[in-house]
């Protein structure tokens, strides 16, 4: 664990300094293209159930979880902006999530933090699946490489757990190398009724 977090520190600082520029032209992008904050900062449950603010690039108008669909977000929604669309399509939204790595608060491969209601609220989950919250949540994860939102709840619910059981290195690299792939494939960008 501790070669772990070592892994995820170096990353997530490379990975900020490195992409600074990028940060900087999305940031200008977002505020040119449509009013509101260039963050989308969110509740979502960490580890051990511990609740955390997760970080994103803003892709939809303001205030658009009070709007619309609410909390689930459909392929052509419409309260998505045009720069929205983008960084969605290339997963460009997740970046800021490398300072929630750096903070602690995630690493780079696990599981994916959910909202604190949905699928279900933490003390709801049944205790099979409450095994994956004993890893820190992370930016990719099995679940995201082998279906992503295609996937139903307990279908990623599954991989997690099949992550947990077997996560090493090897596999943490494995996965990143996948999600790359699947970035460029843009597949399983959206679920039924889901965010």
């Amino acid at each position: 664990m501790i070669l772990k977090r070592v892994v995820d520190l170096v990353g997530s600082l490379i990975g900020l300094i490195v992409l600074s520029p990028l940060f900087l032209l999305i940031a200008l992008l977002i505020k040119f293209d449509s009013e509101g904050p260039v963050f989308f900062k969110q509740e979502r449950i960490g580890k051990n159930g511990e609740p955390f603010i997760l970080y994103k690039f803003r892709t939809m108008v303001k205030n658009a979880e009070s709007k619309g669909s609410g909390v689930f977000t459909e392929e052509k929604d419409p309260r998505i902006t045009r720069i929205g669309s983008i960084l969605r399509k290339t997963s460009l939204d997740e970046l800021p999530q490398l300072i929630n790595v750096l903070k602690g608060e995630m690493s780079l491969v696990g599981p994916r933090p959910p909202v604190p209601y949905h699928p279900y609220e933490y003390k709801d989950y049944p205790d099979k699946y409450k095994v994956r919250f004993n890893l820190k949540p992370g930016i990719t994860g099995l679940a995201q490489v082998n279906g992503r939102n295609n996937l139903s709840w307990e279908e990623r619910f599954e991989y997690d757990l099949e992550y947990v059981r077997k996560q090493n290195l090897f596999i943490d690299i494995k996965i990143m190398v996948k999600t790359f792939f699947k970035i460029a494939n843009q597949t399983g960008l959206y679920g039924e009724r889901d965010k």
